[in-house]
């Protein structure tokens, strides 16, 4: 059995990656730390644990596991790591956007791989250390991955996404309280979103690597013009693209649905595709459709699992050499 730590238990992504891990075949919860409900009951703080697990919270850090979840705010991973030395036999495994980029994916003698299984898989199976894709970013790029990876994005993708609102955080704010968000839709960072980071990073050196020329320095590389919107349901992202092509819909169909052959939680769907089909899953549905000259593409994930503690997971059975699917064979809530 893997013995897993949390920190950051009490959040969204702390719940949702108890309620896999309390499930799964392979893993026992050594602990699960918050500092402001050490003491209490689990199942005080995520009520629908009731009768699952008698677990409570701890302000303590153990050594004696064998994976640390991370799932705390943007910033405070690296100012935890900063502030406790973790063992270096420990795998960690961050949630924040801290060790995401190239230029921050180090921490003292610790080197983060970034965790998209369907970029990455071969380096994430050997890596002690992982950061965790952003949502929107796993969303978006599993919508892009095949065309970059064949060297065919060479004209502009432009982005509208929607998340839910789990996809801000718990802490209350203005644009997350019920009587704003409900019966509301409303656009925020376009053309700014912080995840275009670490999609402009995977899409430039997939591409660049399928057109075998290096980007000079300075060069823009793939661009994105991507406006994010807050929707008024609780989970999910949906991604709507499209770029100009020259592939049929028949060519594009079959380079998705090759490169996510091998891949078991991204399928290409030739129907249309719609949230209910993702939402409490792990899995991302792609749909195509050509328009003239312009490739259409729907991206759709569950913000909370593929899109953040079920990719977590995955990664996390991929560094250990489980099945892959393993804990991840998840309903949908299809009505």
């Amino acid at each position: 059995m893997i013995k897993a730590g949390i920190i950051g238990g009490a959040g969204y992504t702390g719940g949702e990656m108890l309620r896999i891990l309390i499930n799964h075949p392979n893993v026992e919860i050594a602990f699960v730390n918050s500092s402001s409900n050490a003491g209490n009951l689990i199942s005080d703080v995520h009520t629908d644990l009731f009768g699952d697990t008698d677990l409570r919270f701890t302000d303590q850090i153990s050594q004696n596991i064998d994976v640390l979840f991370l799932c705390v705010g943007h910033g405070d991973a690296k100012k935890f790591l900063e502030a406790n030395p973790i063992n270096e036999h420990i795998k960690i495994i961050d949630l924040s956007q801290d060790f995401r980029l190239n230029r921050n994916s180090s921490i003292e003698n610790r080197q983060f791989i970034y965790g998209l299984p369907e970029l990455n898989k071969k380096q994430i199976q050997t890596a002690k250390n992982i950061a965790n894709p952003g949502c929107f970013a796993t969303c978006i790029q599993l919508g892009l991955l095949p065309l970059a990876a064949k060297g065919l994005l060479q004209n502009e993708v432009h982005i509208n996404a929607t998340t839910g609102s789990t996809g801000a955080g718990q802490s209350l704010a203005a644009t997350s309280h019920f009587s704003w968000r409900n019966n509301n839709l409303s656009i925020y960072k376009a053309f700014e979103h912080q995840h275009l980071n670490e999609i402009g990073e995977s899409l430039n050196w997939l591409q660049d690597h399928a057109l075998a020329t290096p980007s000079p320095s300075g060069r823009v590389g793939v661009g994105l013009n991507f406006i994010p919107q807050r929707g008024d349901f609780t989970r999910g992202i949906l991604a709507a693209m499209y770029t100009e092509s020259d592939l049929t819909l028949e060519e594009a169909q079959s380079i998705y649905e090759e490169y996510y052959s091998e891949h078991p939680f991204t399928h290409v769907s030739r129907k249309n595709i719609d949230l209910k089909q993702v939402v409490n899953t792990n899995k991302c549905l792609v749909h195509l459709e050509k328009h003239g000259d312009k490739l259409f593409i729907i991206s759709i994930i569950d913000n909370l699992l593929k899109g953040a503690s079920g990719q977590a997971v995955q990664n996390m059975n991929l560094m250990f050499g489980l099945e892959e699917t393993a804990g991840l064979r998840l309903k949908a809530a299809n009505f």
